[in-house]
C-alpha cells in the first residue's frame, strides 16, 4: 500500500489488549496471525495483528532505544514482524506520548523521532498512540503531530492511530495532524451499558469522521463474554449477548470505526464470527468515501428517547445504509419516513430494501417503513432506489 492509499478506509485487524492486557508473548501473537488467516477473517479484510501495552523492558537500553522484552518475546519484533508479513498481514505496536505508557512502560515523549525510526527498521505497519503521563506543560496536540511527522519521514508507511480519548477538543485538530484514525472515547468495557454508552456519545460527530481520519470509538468486544484478564474491562462484568455484540458491530459499523477485534480470536464460536466477517456490514464500514452515517430520531414524536434512533450513512455507488437501532429495554416499532433522508414521494421513486443480517431482500417500499425492533437490538438496511 502507497501513503496515497494509507488509512483510506477504517483500519481492521485484531488488538492484544482487551482480552490479554499485559499478559503477551511472542507464541500469542503468532498464534493470532495463523487464526487470522485460518479462520478466514483476513479473506474478509482484517489485516492488522497489534501488539498492545506491556511488550517493552521498563527502561531504555544505554542508547536510549526501546528494547523488547526478551522472556515474552525471544526472537525480538523483527522476527515477529517478518512472520506476520509472511502471512500476508499487517504488525501493529503501541506507544504513548508521555514519559511512561498507560502501564509504566517507557513512553516516546523526546524520543519521537528515534522510535519511528525504531519502529521502521523492525517492520512496523501501525501504530497506536496512547495519551498516559503527558507532561502538562506541553499540549497533547503538539505531541500527536510530533510523532506523525516522525512516523510520515521514517522510510516506512506506518499507520498512525491516535488514542487520547476523545480529550482536548481533538475532533478540531486532529485530522490536520496526520493520524489516520483517533480515539474518541474513553476504554471500552465487556458490558451493554460500555457499547451504549460509547455509541450514544458519538451520534453528533458524523462531521468528524471520513477517508484518512477515522473516528475510532474503541476495539470490538464482540465475543469476548467476559474473557479479559482485566476485571475493568470484562473479568467481572460477564459480557454480553450475541443480539448485544451485533447490535455493537453494527453500530460500529455504520459509524465508520475502524474494526479491532479484541476477543482471544483463537476461541471464537460460529455466532462470533458471523458477526464479525458479516461481509454485508463490513462493506458499508469501508465504504471508499467514508462519510459518517446522520442520525434520525423515529417517529412517532411521543418517544422521541435518546436510545431510539436510526443512522443513515451515504454510500458511494447511491445506495443508503440505513440502520434501526433500539437501545432501550423494550420493544419498538421505529418509523422512517423516506423524506427525511432526501426521498420525496413526488419524486416517484421507491426504495428497495435488502437486510445486512439476514442477507436476503425485505421488498420495496414507497414513503416509509416501519419495522419493529425488540429491546438491544437492530436491524440494518441497504436501500436502493427503484
Amino acid at each position: 500500500m502507497n501513503k496515497q492509499q494509507l488509512g483510506l478506509t477504517p483500519p481492521m485487524g485484531w488488538n492484544s489488549w482487551n482480552t490479554f492486557t499485559w499478559d503477551i508473548n511472542e507464541q500469542l501473537i503468532r498464534e493470532a496471525a495463523d487464526t487470522l488467516v485460518a479462520e478466514g477473517f483476513k479473506d474478509a479484510g482484517y489485516e492488522y495483528i497489534v501488539i498492545d501495552d506491556c511488550w517493552s523492558l521498563k527502561e531504555r537500553d544505554n542508547d536510549g532505544k526501546l528494547v523488547a522484552d526478551p522472556v515474552k518475546f525471544p526472537n525480538g519484533m523483527k522476527a515477529l514482524a517478518d512472520y506476520i508479513h509472511a502471512k500476508g498481514l499487517k504488525f501493529g505496536m503501541y506507544s504513548c506520548v508521555g514519559t511512561h505508557t498507560c502501564a509504566g512502560y517507557p513512553g516516546s515523549f523526546e524520543h519521537e523521532f528515534q522510535d519511528a525510526e525504531l519502529l521502521a527498521e523492525w517492520g512496523v505497519d501501525f501504530l497506536k498512540y496512547d495519551y498516559c503521563f503527558k507532561p502538562r506543560h506541553i499540549s497533547g496536540e503538539l505531541l500527536y503531530k510530533r510523532m506523525s511527522l516522525a512516523l510520515k519521514n521514517c522510510g516506512r508507511d506506518i499507520l498512525f492511530s491516535a488514542c487520547n480519548w476523545g480529550e482536548d477538543n481533538v475532533y478540531h485538530w486532529i485530522r490536520e495532524s496526520g493520524a489516520h484514525m483517533y480515539r474518541s472515547t474513553g476504554d471500552i468495557q465487556d458490558s451493554w451499558d460500555s457499547i451504549k454508552s460509547l455509541a450514544l456519545s458519538q451520534l453528533d460527530k458524523a462531521c468528524y469522521t471520513g477517508a484518512y481520519c477515522h473516528n475510532d470509538m474503541d476495539m470490538l468486544v464482540v465475543g469476548m463474554y467476559g474473557g479479559s484478564n482485566s476485571d475493568f474491562i470484562g473479568s467481572q462484568i460477564g459480557g454480553c449477548s450475541d443480539v448485544e455484540y451485533k447490535t455493537h458491530f453494527s453500530i460500529w459499523s455504520m459509524m465508520g470505526s475502524p474494526l479491532m477485534i479484541g476477543s482471544d480470536i483463537r476461541k471464537t464460536n460460529q455466532a462470533t464470527r458471523d458477526i464479525l466477517m458479516n461481509g454485508d456490514l463490513i462493506a458499508i464500514n469501508q465504504d471508499v468515501e467514508g462519510r459518517g452515517a446522520y442520525r434520525i430520531k423515529p417517529e412517532p414524536q411521543w418517544f422521541h428517547a435518546d436510545d431510539v434512533f436510526m443512522l443513515v450513512k451515504v454510500l458511494t455507488d447511491g445506495d443508503v445504509a440505513i440502520g434501526f437501532f433500539n437501545l432501550s429495554d423494550g420493544q419498538r416499532e421505529m418509523s422512517l419516513q423516506f423524506w427525511d433522508i432526501g426521498l420525496p414521494y413526488a419524486s416517484g421513486k421507491s426504495l428497495s430494501l435488502y437486510d445486512c443480517w439476514e442477507h436476503k431482500e425485505i421488498g420495496v417500499f414507497r414513503e416509509r417503513y416501519a419495522p419493529v425492533v425488540p429491546a438491544h437490538d437492530c436491524l440494518i438496511v441497504r436501500a436502493k432506489l427503484v
